[in-house]
């Protein structure tokens, strides 16, 4: 890792070369400015205990290889230090946890899965595949990828799986399914774009219908990629002007 991916004067040649753009609309202060109003707002072990709220607010659920830094980066998109819990031991997500974003009654529902590869469990599984057959909130899947360890088998599969499942009929409102490579600071720069391609190519050559990657580090500083993730959930739920 080089230590100067950390500087500030890097962030815009790596945003253009990556997004394209340095812009964000002011619809990412509306829904995430406030730290304050994102909680834990419920836990299910069991498609039972699926939660049900008064509000139907639209949902993303977020997934990935066990360490894939998916904790990490939602607590900044979040914008909180500790919300969702973090360890360097995997595993440690046992259940579907449902946060609620946005001061009540809340702009939308994030929904972080137990990290699936060697040390995932059946059960997990198939309640992570029931919540995807069965929740008519839910409007897109983001499935992580750590930068510097590339796609492996368990990846190529659960992408295979979450393409097959995105036809699954479940009444009138689909969802999509993105992609996000995290610890994108543990990459040289001048290597940046071609691992990304590669990643890029990869995730495409599985899973065509999955949407282009974007790319993050909550390492960086100030993090990077947070506010073009937060403003593809907001697009993700439908959250226009008028609904803001």
């Amino acid at each position: 890792m080089l230590s100067h991916l950390s500087n500030p004067l890097h962030l815009p040649t790596r945003r253009l070369l990556i997004t394209g753009s340095c812009e964000y609309s002011t619809r990412v202060l509306k829904v995430f400015s406030d730290s304050k109003s994102a909680e834990f707002v419920a836990g299910a072990t069991s498609s039972a205990q699926f939660p049900r709220f008064n509000h139907r607010l639209p949902e993303v659920i977020v997934t990935g290889r066990a360490n894939v830094g998916k904790s990490s980066l939602f607590n900044a998109v979040l914008g909180r230090n500790s919300l969702l819990h973090t360890s360097k031991k995997a595993g440690r997500t046992r259940q579907l946890n449902f946060y609620r974003v946005g001061a009540e009654p809340g702009k939308l529902i994030l929904v972080d899965a137990p990290g699936y590869g060697a040390r995932g469990r059946p059960e997990w599984g198939e309640m992570f595949d029931e919540y995807l057959q069965t929740r008519q909130e839910l409007r897109r899947v983001y499935i992580l990828f750590n930068a510097k360890h590339g796609l492996n088998s368990y990846d190529k599969e659960m992408l295979t799986h979450l393409s097959s499942l995105m036809f699954t009929p479940r009444g009138t409102q689909p969802w999509t399914l993105q992609s996000v490579i995290t610890k994108a600071d543990t990459i040289p720069l001048d290597d940046i774009p071609t691992v990304i391609n590669k990643l890029r190519k990869e995730i495409y050559d599985v899973a065509p219908l999955c949407l282009r990657p974007i790319v993050t580090s909550t390492e960086m500083k100030p993090p990077f990629g947070i506010d073009q993730l937060r403003e593809n959930i907001i697009d993700a739920c439908g959250l226009s002007k008028t609904t803001l």
